[in-house]
């Protein structure tokens, strides 16, 4: 049976092996854009569209852009909000209206909840009567 050290020295392995793929990986994505970038940039200078020290320069820029990290959609004068935004739910009475329309009292929510609970009541007796038709 391995011992504790042994599970804690694969776990070691296992890590650095994953850490050493993903930066091949990742080497390997870098190396793939420079060359598609560098292949525009060729194409264009082949068309006479820019000289061959403007290629450089916009690969070497197109490369900065790839590395920084993607900014945020946020414009920068706006500034986050201190809380969170409200929402409104707006719900449908029987009527059509919504909530916002007709404002309901308190009492107005039980006497719906009471009539609800009324409803399901007399769909249970009809369920029951049904099944005993059968």
């Amino acid at each position: 049976m391995p011992g504790f050290g042994d599970i804690v020295q694969k776990a070691f392995y296992l890590g650095v092996g994953l850490a050493s793929y993903a930066g091949e990986k990742a080497g390997g994505k870098w190396g793939e854009l420079r060359s598609q970038v560098q292949k525009l940039a060729d194409e264009m200078v082949a068309k006479g569209e820019m000289n061959t020290e403007e290629a450089r320069r916009f690969v070497d820029d197109m490369m900065k852009q790839a590395q920084q990290p993607p900014k945020s959609s946020e414009t920068p004068d706006k500034s986050p909000a201190s809380e969170p935004r409200r929402i409104e739910i707006l719900e449908e009475d029987e009527v059509g209206t919504t909530a916002k329309d007709s404002p309901k009292s308190p009492e107005s929510s039980t006497d719906n909840v009471d009539h609800l609970r009324e409803q399901v009541l007399k769909l249970q007796e009809e369920l029951k009567n049904l099944q005993h038709d059968k």
